[in-house]
């Protein structure tokens, strides 16, 4: 039985009879193939990444979610059979999953856009901490079990919240991915991070830094490809981490989103590479920075208040 991904934190949602991913009980996600070749593009870089001997496997077996082809399905919006692809669900094996996904690039058009779609790309790069940066947090959903009632702690803002992020606000959000102190919406601003496994998700040699780093290496010097509009993705379960039985050893990183990667004609990817850079120099500053640091920082030009966003 196929079912909407409740920890989908991003993209387009198969909520209220629009077109979107599905999910079944096997550990698969289905992405309906986007129109105007865009679907094609995403399909033929999924197999690169499978099949190409230019690609180390460090790379495509630990940071690309698993490819199982194409498969015809009903489209969740209603319009009939549609094309989706055949994903590994990459959060599948989680109880309560903690998700962040983050848009990586100053740009996230592609060169030959139209000009209705640069607009639109462009506006939001503006809007957001994409220019300034170099990436911007497109979704997330912090989760974490209440151990006194069995139930379950949350926090998922909207894009209106997420879109207005300053530098601070961004390591605001990021150290309280790695924090058990969940906020919710009436307390996200005055609820300041414990960061109480920093060390366990982003630190470490299996840690999340780590792996952000060899992500890094590989596009310091991969001319194959230029991944626009493409995210790295992080997944932490804070019950696993917090009481040691993290089989991931903390937290996973998998790069996705290929509808807009493009050939990079022998040229490194300069626009993906700094974002990256700038991410990785964000959560390496968490690591190093006091534990009391986030007290002082300000959350969506607020030091402190309780105005409810």
């Amino acid at each position: 039985m196929l079912r909407f991904p409740e920890h989908q934190v991003a993209g387009h949602k198969a909520i209220e009879g629009k077109l979107g991913p599905l999910i079944d009980d096997y550990g698969n996600f289905y992405k309906p193939l986007q129109s105007k070749g865009r679907g094609s593009n995403e399909v033929a870089c999924y197999k690169f990444f499978n099949s190409d001997p230019r690609v180390p496997n460090n790379i495509s077996q630990r940071y690309i979610p698993n490819f199982h082809g194409t498969k015809v399905l009903n489209a969740s919006d209603g319009s009939g059979l549609h094309p989706h692809l055949v994903l590994e669900d990459v959060v599948s094996c989680y109880s309560n999953p903690s998700v962040i996904d983050v848009k990586i690039g100053s740009r996230t058009w592609y060169p030959e856009a139209s000009d209705a779609y640069f607009s639109k790309c462009l506006q939001k790069d503006r809007e957001s901490s994409s220019i300034t940066l170099g990436f911007r947090i497109s979704g997330l959903k912090f989760v974490r079990s209440s151990f006194e009632d069995d139930d379950c702690l949350s926090w998922q803002p909207d894009k209106e919240f997420l879109k207005n992020l300053s530098a601070e606000d961004v390591k605001l959000v990021l150290s309280k991915f790695v924090s058990g102190n969940i906020p919710s919406t009436d307390d996200a601003v005055s609820l300041r991070p414990d960061r109480a496994f920093v060390n366990e998700v982003f630190g470490g040699s299996n840690g999340i830094l780590e792996q952000l780093l060899e992500l890094k290496q590989w596009f310091e010097v991969q001319t194959i490809y230029h991944f626009y509009s493409s995210s790295v993705l992080m997944v932490c379960e804070r019950d696993s981490v917090m009481s040691g039985k993290s089989s991931s050893g903390g937290g996973v990183v998998k790069l996705i989103d290929f509808a807009h990667v493009v050939d990079a004609k022998g040229v490194i990817d300069h626009n993906f590479l700094g974002g990256l850079c700038s991410l990785i120099k964000f959560i390496s500053d968490i690591l190093d920075s006091p534990a009391d640091y986030e007290n002082n920082c300000i959350f969506n030009g607020n030091n402190g208040t309780e105005d409810e966003h």
